[in-house]
């Protein structure tokens, strides 16, 4: 199974995905590429921003993606 389609189904599955998360499950280092070619493919799929802080403190954000309500 490729990385695109193991994402496909943690999406299906889940709220939804970060990059740490697809690296730690998938050994995916460029999540944002394989939601490109998910979305040229004609998946719905969006990204939204989230904000916390580090083990330091120090303030950071990521993006979230999930699949919208009407393919999920």
């Amino acid at each position: 199974m490729t990385q695109n389609m193991m994402i496909l189904e943690h999406l299906k599955k889940h709220k939804g995905i970060t990059s740490a998360e697809a690296m730690a499950l998938f050994g995916c280092t460029r999540l944002s590429g394989r939601i490109f070619e998910l979305k040229r493919m004609g998946h719905k799929i969006v990204g939204v921003m989230e904000h916390g802080h580090n083990r330091y403190g120090a303030p950071i954000s990521w993006k979230r993606y999930s699949l919208k309500e009407d393919e999920a």
